[in-house]
């Protein structure tokens, strides 16, 4: 931002002054944020006034339909918003003593739009808390003291002085500033390491793009990237288009829009999940930082509905996430979004927690989310960011960039880089926002991003340490079931009939105490094999009047007396094929070595670690292959984890001594 545009919004957040004591500092922009907007439309609309009010007159009583008379007074404005009252801030402090009242008319004779934005601000509460506190004809003085007009301000300069008005806003109120603010540097990385690879389709001369954030807060991040392109190619053209749930968070975004220059109709209000505020419509690049870790419990059966009943033609067809996470969620519904290849592809950036990287089991939601990414090689990369870099959390953070049209070198790659210790600390804390990446750190991490193409394309090429390059398989493997024989010996100890007794089946059994009993005459017996135990369990009931126990019961009996023995009798089925033992049952990762093998290759490729890595220590296991599931997780810390080898055992040993002889001359001055 200029010294020019500072100066604006300086003067502009100096209205603080005059709320200090009636406000909190928090509550700031609730009176700055839209007394700004509402100064620029003045400005805007300033010089087709006249215009305005004369096709008004003319239009009252025509009996056209309020579509057609809207659109003659945009035409009539100049502008896509307009405003059929008298008033304008002049006349609006020339009256203090009816300041509220005359407000409010004004705002009402605004286009439906331009009042929809005012409403989401409740910006009628501030008009009454205002002028109860006396303040209202102050603060509208304040303002009517600038110009901004836009032959003094344009819209790109205006944009600049709201972003700024935002972040101050964002900052006091830092407690939520996560919900809806990314801090500017993350942003900047992030449209910088997406757009990098088209550095030189950005120069095109009168270009077209089109930007899209499911969950654009302020706006901060289709600023951005809108900056990024025209500072490259001031003759291009950038549509942003984007959908946010909170009204405040709307409205300031969809105020900044109209600011700009911009279509602020294209910024839609509600959830992304279940209003599908640009169906149809696909764009060259999305961006997100969506809440990081938000059930979608409240959306929970929109969501399911869809998957089930639209599958693949719907957002969801490879599956949801757990209900306390949905940023997949985000993620599904961006791609939905993507421009097909013919049409010239689409690049994607999002930002999540360390969470979607590995969560899920193979065969959950995530792993099978993660694998259809994958599987149709969209993932170009995972950039591992420093931690306390956002408002409200401390934790670790990761961009995951995906494209459908990636540079050939990059074919069945993703790049892993490294930008956790990019940072430089904060001279002041800011929340949980204790750290930033620098100017020259982003510079830096955007050539490494654009090098990283070229180790992709020649594995002989130096490495940067930050960055490593995978083929895509490396992040599928098979879980597979390694089971082993069940080997048993049968018995009955003091304790056995009363185990048996608690099983729900034997409680309903009306025979119960001649079952107790039976197996209490055979306490201390142990049996080798299971036909010798059933015979004298047999000659036991027998004794006691029974005959054949009910399936239930006898089951429950087995379970007591049947014990897991190394050296006991092998168990088998009916077709003489050896039972698992549950106890002994493990599960291993076996690395996929390919994203094209056949379900024959994968099983042959089990089969041969089963050999390697398995039988040399228990020779008698196999792989239950019913069991066997693919997943996929990208384990980004473990590629990255640098050996610290422990310190010898003499530097211990000293320290150790050093701090005893520090304890006693302690000791020593306290007894004196």
């Amino acid at each position: 931002m200029s010294d020019n545009h500072q100066k604006y919004a300086d003067f502009i957040w100096s209205v603080a002054d005059l709320l200090r004591g009636d406000y909190r500092q928090s509550e700031y922009g609730k009176v700055i944020l839209p007394f700004t907007v509402l100064r620029r439309l003045d400005c805007v609309l300033a010089s087709a006034k006249g215009a305005v009010l004369a096709k008004a007159k003319e239009l009252k009583g025509s009996g056209l339909p309020e579509g057609a008379k809207d659109r003659m007074l945009r035409n009539a404005s100049g502008v896509s918003f307009y405003n059929t009252s008298g008033f304008d801030f002049g006349k609006l402090t020339g009256d203090a003593d009816n300041v509220a009242v005359n407000l409010r008319s004004y705002i009402g004779g605004f286009s439906p739009g331009a009042v929809e934005v005012l409403e989401k601000y409740r910006f009628d509460e501030q008009i009454t808390r205002l002028d109860e506190a006396g303040l209202l004809w102050l603060v509208l003085g304040k303002f009517a003291e600038i110009d901004l007009h836009p032959k003094r301000v344009d819209n790109h300069q205006m944009g600049y002085v709201f972003e700024e008005l935002i972040r101050k806003f964002s900052e006091i109120s830092n407690e939520t500033a996560g919900e809806h603010f990314t801090p500017r540097e993350v942003i900047r990385l992030m449209v910088n390491l997406l757009m990098a690879p088209d550095d030189e389709d950005v120069m095109t001369p009168g270009i077209v793009r089109t930007v899209y954030d499911p969950a654009c807060g302020t706006g901060g991040i289709l600023s951005a990237a809108e900056e990024y392109i025209t500072r490259y190619n001031a003759k291009a053209t950038v549509k942003v288009f984007g959908q946010e749930l909170n009204p405040e968070s709307w409205a300031i975004c969809r105020s900044d829009m109209m600011l700009k220059g911009q279509d602020p109709s294209q910024i839609i209000l509600g959830n992304s999940f279940t209003l599908r505020g640009h169906e149809g419509r696909r764009f060259d690049y999305l961006m997100a930082n969506p809440p990081f870790g938000v059930e979608w419990k409240k959306v929970q059966k929109q969501v399911e509905d869809e998957r089930d009943d639209l599958g693949w033609a719907g957002r969801f067809g490879a599956g949801t996430p757990r209900i306390n996470d949905g940023s997949f969620l985000f993620l599904q519904h961006m791609i939905s979004h993507m421009k097909p290849v013919e049409q010239g592809g689409s690049r994607l950036a999002i930002v999540f927690n360390g969470s979607p990287l590995f969560t899920g089991a193979a065969g959950s939601g995530e792993s099978e989310i993660r694998r259809w990414i994958l599987e149709n090689d969209w993932l170009e990369a995972i950039v591992a960011l420093p931690d306390q870099l956002f408002y409200n959390t401390g934790i670790s953070t990761y961009f995951w960039i995906l494209s459908n049209r990636k540079a050939p070198a990059l074919k069945d790659k993703v790049i892993l880089l490294d930008a956790r210790e990019c940072w430089t600390r904060m001279r002041k804390s800011l929340g949980d926002k204790r750290k930033i990446v620098p100017d020259d750190q982003i510079t830096e991490l955007t050539a490494v991003y654009k090098d990283a193409l070229a180790v992709a394309a020649d594995p002989e090429h130096e490495h940067h340490a930050k960055v490593k390059v995978f083929p895509r398989h490396a992040f599928g493997y098979q879980r597979i079931t390694v089971e082993r024989p069940l080997r048993q010996r049968f018995e009955v100890t003091g304790e056995t009939a009363d185990a048996v007794a608690e099983a729900k089946a034997v409680a309903r059994f009306g025979q119960r105490d001649a079952l107790l009993a039976a197996l209490r005459s055979l306490s201390g017996t142990v049996c080798g094999t299971k036909l010798e135990f059933a015979g004298r369990l047999d000659a036991a009931l027998a004794e006691q009047g029974l005959s054949k126990l009910p399936a239930p019961v006898e089951k429950a009996v087995w379970a007591e007396v049947a014990v897991s023995d190394p050296e006991g009798q092998l168990q088998t089925d009916k077709k003489n094929r050896p039972l698992p033992d549950p106890d002994l049952r493990d599960n291993e990762n076996v690395p996929l070595t390919s994203m094209h093998s056949t379900p024959a290759e994968l099983e042959a490729e089990i089969e041969d670690y089963l050999k390697r890595e398995v039988l040399p220590h228990v020779p008698d296991a196999w792989v239950d292959h019913s069991k066997t599931k693919v997943g996929f997780e990208i384990p980004l810390t473990r590629h990255f984890y640098v050996y610290t080898p422990p310190r010898p055992l003499e530097e211990i040993d000293a320290e150790l001594k050093a701090l005893e002889a520090e304890i006693q001359k302690l000791l020593g001055e306290v007894t004196r």
